[in-house]
């Protein structure tokens, strides 16, 4: 099985043109390349597919092997795939994913796609929506017993959940305690993605993510947007910030026009290669 390993800031997953291989296993195919030892190490698996509504279709296998709805940095490298291996010759194309049809606007540099910016629809609020086992038409700055202790968190969905908590100094926040405790709390049936952010000033948020199902990861472009947004309901910024991430920058603008969350950023290829799966103890 042929294969490209891509990153968007340092969220980096193995990638499989699924027009010309077959996959008859996913997760179990998830699990073993995101292994870093073992297998090529990566924060989970992306299927790109043909699509009866859109250009293109996504899957996304975190490295548990759980199915994703949407991963922004994922999709950022599924744009600049598909135009650098010419599988389309468009600028904008639009892709299926499990949270709904994303349109991708590429720029592209020398014949290569080096920033991409994606539509990635509107915020979803309602708590049953998201979904949050909470009553009311929002969770905005609601605290939870986390451990026994309080927490406010702000819950948003962008196709896939998240919870944000504001805390005073972000590099230093015990996310590898408090994230799996948000993750797998009782209040998320679906678990949910933990989002650690710092306001730095009006247009700039320093955070860091504990994704469901990956554990902490360098970048999440789903959750950079869900932060800007939850930021700005609760008035610590504007509608438009820089997210500074530990893998780099993502710009983030939810338009008050039309009330959709762009998100603007890079995409590289690290490399390609060739999986054995019979010697990997895999059907595919």
């Amino acid at each position: 099985m042929k294969f490209t390993k891509m990153h968007g800031l340092g969220n980096d997953y193995v990638y499989v043109n699924a027009f010309r291989e077959k996959v008859e296993d996913p997760a179990a195919l998830a699990r073993f390349v995101s292994d870093r030892h073992f297998g090529i190490g990566s924060d989970g698996l992306v299927l790109i597919l043909p699509s009866d509504t859109c250009d293109f279709r996504m899957r996304m296998f975190n490295n548990d092997g759980s199915e994703a709805e949407m991963c922004g940095n994922a999709s950022r490298c599924v744009a600049k795939y598909v135009y650098d291996n010419g599988l389309t010759l468009k600028d904008e194309i639009t892709l299926e994913t499990l949270a709904g049809i994303k349109i991708l606007k590429m720029e592209v540099r020398e014949g290569k796609v080096s920033r991409v910016t994606v539509n990635m629809g509107a915020p979803i609020l309602e708590p049953r929506e998201i979904p949050v086992d909470l009553e009311g038409p929002s969770v905005i700055s609601r605290e939870i017993q986390v451990a026994g202790e309080a927490i406010p968190v702000t819950c948003v969905s962008m196709g896939n959940p998240h919870a944000i908590v504001f805390v005073e100094d972000a590099a230093h926040y015990p996310v590898e305690v408090k994230g799996p405790l948000l993750e797998n709390h009782p209040l998320f049936p679906r678990r949910i993605n933990a989002e650690f952010a710092e306001i730095l000033s009006r247009d700039r948020i320093r955070m860091r993510v504990w994704e469901r199902g990956s554990g902490e990861t360098l970048a999440c472009g789903t959750g950079a947007c869900a932060t800007l947004v939850a930021a700005s309901l609760n008035g610590l910024t504007e509608r438009q910030a820089t997210l500074e991430l530990l893998g780099g920058e993502l710009e983030i603008r939810w338009s008050p026009e039309d009330n959709n969350v762009y998100m603007t950023g890079p995409a590289t290829t690290v490399f390609s290669g060739e999986l054995d799966l019979a010697e990997a103890g895999m059907k595919g």
